[in-house]
């Protein structure tokens, strides 16, 4: 299967072929400041190309770098130093419906609210259009 992706603008698109090698939340505090969310969704590829401009990449911790593109700011990646492998984050793919995530990763860093995920609030659909 091949897996393709983008940032908010564009800019940034990549390819993945192949099953994802995993796919979960992670609760650690470093992929909630670098996703700005309660929690990251990464699906891990053996191997992601570019197909346009790269990304910009942030060393985050002394064993790992994060993807993001420098015009809009949408978090891409994590790459860990020694496993080469892409975790991408699942926001960034056409495809994110594909996805189900098989399990939970940093659970010592997760925010209590989030072990429901807001089952019973009221729902809405978006409004704005374009």
């Amino acid at each position: 299967m091949e897996w393709t992706g983008r940032c908010l603008c564009g800019k940034r698109r990549y390819r993945a072929v192949g099953e994802p090698l995993a796919q979960g939340y992670c609760h650690c505090s470093m992929c909630r400041r670098a996703t700005g969310g309660p929690f990251a969704v990464l699906v891990r590829f053996e191997t992601v190309d570019w197909l346009d401009e790269q990304p910009a990449v942030y060393r985050s911790s002394p064993i790992a770098e994060r993807g993001f593109c420098p015009d809009c700011g949408t978090p891409l990646f994590l790459r860990y130093d020694e496993d080469r492998r892409m975790r991408m984050t699942v926001g960034s793919l056409d495809r994110a419906d594909l996805i189900k995530p098989d399990g939970h990763y940093g659970i010592e860093s997760r925010l209590p609210w989030t072990r429901d995920l807001g089952r019973g609030l009221p729902e809405d659909e978006t409004r704005e259009r374009f």
